[in-house]
């Protein structure tokens, strides 16, 4: 347990310092707000690093090796499964409120409009395709270094050391809730469910728990069973290329707490279904059931 508090205490004091700097900055609407995420997201990895120096763990047992073997269906799953799962939240949440769906993608072509770009006839269609396209099949590449940076320290080292003392699902949603907190001060800055509504930050930092709870498990399951925090990378950038798809046929101002992103209850309601499968696949000891 010593090695767990040493790890979260490195990792959310470097986390929050430079979150609260941004905060004191400005916040979101800084222009360096893009750069001091995808640094944050690198801490987790930075933490464990530390703490295996502190504490002179070593490295035998990092996680890195990648065990294809037996495993390739976890890889698939991971590379197209969040992709998948998406798309089929937003469907289903245009489905159940068509008034919002908008093929013609009006409000983000008067986006583009508003920066002084204008689009000839057909450019949004062919925005969309490649953006689904580059989400679907190399966004878990392009983000496997700042994703790598945040499962090396939730998947890689906090899981496997909580289930040195608690079972697999006991970890999962501890793990689970330590990594929702983790994104407290983006969340209370706006990030994922903006800052208007009633509960303003509250309501949004326990949905963001909520969805890291739910989401946690499929990505522990992948770590699990291959021995390696590469497929919960994998699936993690392909859930950050992917998330906000939806927009481009969204009109109006969905609540993020229902949808079409994947955060809400709706949209992410494939992630819902695929996270108590996963935990109740994990088994209740430390095997796979």
């Amino acid at each position: 347990m010593k090695r767990i508090g040493i790890f979260l205490g490195i990792t959310f004091l470097l986390t929050w310092a430079l979150e609260f700097a941004l905060m004191a900055n400005g916040g979101l609407g800084n222009s360096y707000a893009i750069a001091v995420l995808s640094a944050v997201m690198l801490m987790p990895a930075l933490g464990v690093v530390a703490t295996r120096l502190i504490t002179r763990e070593g490295f035998q047992d990092f996680g890195l090796k990648p065990h294809f073997k037996g495993n390739v269906r976890y890889y698939l799953a991971a590379w197209f499964g969040p992709a998948l799962l998406i798309i089929f939240g937003a469907i289903l949440y245009f489905l159940i409120f068509p008034a919002q769906f908008d093929p013609s993608m009006s409000q983000i072509t008067a986006q583009y409009a508003a920066q002084g770009i204008t689009l000839p006839d057909g450019s949004m269609t062919a925005i969309f395709i490649s953006q689904l396209l580059l989400g679907i099949f190399l966004s878990p590449l392009l983000n496997i270094i700042t994703t790598s940076g945040e499962e090396i320290g939730w998947r890689g080292y906090l899981l496997p050391k909580l289930m040195e003392h608690y079972s697999p699902r006991v970890s999962i949603v501890i793990s689970g809730v330590i990594w929702g907190l983790w994104h407290a001060p983006i969340i209370a800055m706006g990030h994922n469910y903006g800052t208007g509504y009633p509960t303003a930050p509250w309501g949004g930092i326990v949905a963001m728990v909520i969805f890291c709870m739910v989401v946690g498990a499929f990505f522990s399951l992948l770590a699990i069973r291959t021995k390696s925090f590469l497929p919960a990378a994998i699936a993690h950038g392909s859930l950050n290329g992917m998330a906000g798809i939806s927009l481009f046929f969204a009109l109006g101002t969905p609540s993020p707490f229902i949808g079409p992103l994947p955060v809400g209850i709706i949209g992410g309601l494939g992630f819902i279904v695929v996270g108590i499968l996963s935990f109740v696949r994990v088994g209740s000891k430390n095997t796979i059931d």
